[in-house]
């Protein structure tokens, strides 16, 4: 133990909230709240750890900071905005942040529509999800928009449009934007959307049975056979559905699983006594044991969606009742936190746990595959270190016009999509030189020399030997000469008779012979693959965009604005030419005259 962690221990207060560990280059590597800090930070440095997991973490830690907050709830929310901030590297951080996707519909538009959203808000409208998988909130859309005639066009074209679109004459929708539709009747097709969504099934079906009945008996009879039809559709998918709760209630389940410093979380949404469907967060390296691990996932995850009236967790944790009360206060309704040993809701825990407990198998199974291929290409290679993070670049253009360059990573062998980055080049050099266009991408990527943030453990260059020199010309001048290996990728030439493509090491003439470790070329080919693949989509990206704008140059009327407008909304060239003179004309400040100049402009 150091001078600087002995002095902070000496200091430590007996109130709640929250600390940080450091390392040696200062970097916040774990973040913990507590509601004695002295008792909880002190447990880590006064006595030997036989839990091999938080025996490594100490020795990892050179400094410690702390922050005392009012009250454990306080603690909380502070830890939740440090772990956010910093994503200390042994701390359970939700690897894919974004919210997920729910359904709205507001029953206080004059022809409410069903639409999937990643926001809820506060405005009187109702809410469905979040769902944890973008198929499966995609298939309950697709469901109800061929079994429940509810408008699909945006308010925008509602207002516009002048006569029925292709979904009215498929059959999908009652065209209220141009024909006389009975709103009552529309509504209760709204009410029974909300019913099926909500998952009170016996009512949906006798709400639908009795207007097929009052149908038939009014003589109605096309009336009749669409609820008919409706009907069956619904019971036959209320079959499929797995019913784990007969009290109908909604809630979450959350099943933490470890094996050594792998974890797994589970979560099982269930809403009306129907299981809709579950997610898994996996970590391979975490110094924090399963109690924390739960809490750590529950403020992240239930901070951006609602929590439902209960949750079911697989491990008590401190602060249970601080947690609760947040979880009350985001929800805006009572959260309860339950721990069942039996009953239904074990049994639905139980499922939770052999989900749990076979992904994280399969997970540790695919990293063990992962690091032997890294060890492979360490050896094959020469390097001094495993390639835990290997960064690869390519560039494109279109004939020498909108060149661009883009950069993908891959950690611990798995691409890390939130760390790929694009690049407009700004050289103004010729549209065909891809060595200058490499030299600029790394010079931008590299610009700080050492002090450069995530240095890589290797970088690949797409194209062989030249881009190869390139790359090495750059990082000679940028002062990062040894720093990382560096390699450059090129494809076989079946002309003249190559069977395999090429890897190139600096300062060596002929490529490295793979021998029979195929593996290992077929791991590099996926990310050039993947470097290519992207770099190729925002050039087409590009390109699009700069082709909208150059088209409607000459229109009178359409200035800068309108031309950023109109990308926005039809997010190209191909969409906008396939648009309608009402669609075009639907957007702010453009003028049915105005929308049929635009259109002709590009035909």
């Amino acid at each position: 133990m150091n001078e600087a962690i002995e002095s902070a221990l000496k200091q430590l207060v007996t109130d709640p909230g929250v600390y940080r560990f450091k390392d040696e280059t200062g970097t916040v590597i774990y973040v913990g709240k507590a509601k004695n800090l002295k008792k909880r930070v002190t447990s880590y440095f006064n006595r030997t750890h036989t839990d091999p997991k938080t025996a490594a973490l100490v020795k990892k830690v050179a400094a410690l900071e702390t922050v005392v907050t009012a009250t454990e709830k306080e603690a909380l929310i502070l830890e939740h905005s440090l772990i956010t901030r910093y994503k200390p590297r042994y701390n359970i951080i939700l690897k894919d942040d974004k919210r997920y996707p729910s359904l709205r519909i507001d029953p206080n538009e004059p022809w409410p529509m069903l639409s999937i959203v990643r926001k809820v808000e506060k405005d009187g409208a109702y809410y469905f999800g979040p769902y944890t998988s973008s198929a499966a909130v995609h298939g309950t859309l697709k469901f109800i928009n061929k079994h429940f005639k509810l408008r699909k066009c945006k308010d925008s074209t509602l207002k516009s449009r002048t006569r029925p679109c292709l979904n009215h004459q498929m059959g999908l929708c009652l065209a209220p934007c141009c024909l006389e539709v009975d709103r009552e009747s529309y509504m209760e097709m709204v009410r029974q959307v909300v019913l099926f969504l909500k998952g009170r099934a016996p009512e949906l079906v006798a709400s639908i049975r009795e207007g097929m009945m009052k149908a038939a008996q009014e003589e109605r009879f096309e009336e009749a056979a669409e609820l008919r039809d409706r009907l069956f559709a619904v019971e036959k998918t209320l079959e499929r559905q797995v019913v784990v709760a007969s009290d109908q209630g909604d809630r979450d389940v959350v099943h933490v699983c470890m094996q050594g410093p792998a974890v797994c979380i589970t979560l099982m949404q269930v809403r009306g006594g129907v299981l809709l469907g579950s997610r898994s967060e996996h970590l391979l390296e975490t110094m924090a044991g399963p109690e924390t691990v739960l809490a750590n996932f529950l403020i992240q995850y239930y901070a951006k969606h609602a929590a439902p009236k209960e949750i079911l967790a697989s491990h008590c944790f401190e602060g249970e009742e601080a947690m609760m009360e947040r979880l009350s206060e985001v929800a805006e309704r009572k959260v309860k936190i339950l721990y069942p040993s039996r009953g239904e809701k074990a049994k639905v825990m139980e499922m939770a746990r052999k989900n749990g407990e076979k992904k994280l198998a399969e997970v540790i199974s695919g990293a063990d595959a992962d690091r032997r291929v890294l060890e492979s290409l360490m050896r094959k290679l020469g390097m001094d270190r495993l390639p835990m993070r290997i960064e690869s670049y390519d560039n494109s253009n279109m004939a020498g016009t909108n060149p661009v360059s883009a950069m993908v990573v891959f950690e611990n062998g798995q691409p890390k999509k939130s760390a790929y980055r694009t690049y407009h080049m700004k050289s103004g050099a010729d549209g065909h030189d891809d060595y200058a266009f490499m030299e600029e991408v790394l010079s931008r990527r590299f610009a700080q020399g050492l002090e450069s943030p995530d240095m890589p453990d290797l970088l690949m260059v797409d194209g062989g030997k030249g881009q190869l020199n390139v790359a090495l010309r750059v990082l000679q001048e940028l002062g990062l000469m040894g720093a990382f290996t560096v390699i450059g990728i090129a494809k076989m030439r079946e002309e003249a008779g190559e069977t395999q493509d090429k890897i190139y090491l600096p300062n060596r003439s002929n490529p490295v012979n793979m021998g029979r470790q195929g593996e290992i070329l077929l791991f590099l080919q996926r990310i050039r693959d993947e470097v290519h693949r992207f770099v190729i989509t925002f050039q087409r990206k590009v390109r699009g965009k700069h082709s909208l704008h150059s088209r409607l140059d000459g229109v009178a009327g359409v200035g800068k604005k309108r031309k950023t407008m109109l990308i926005k909304h039809f997010g190209g060239v191909t969409a906008l030419k396939n648009a309608s003179v009402e669609e075009v004309a639907s957007l702010p400040g453009i003028t049915p005259k105005l929308a049929e100049s635009i259109l002709g402009a590009l035909k």
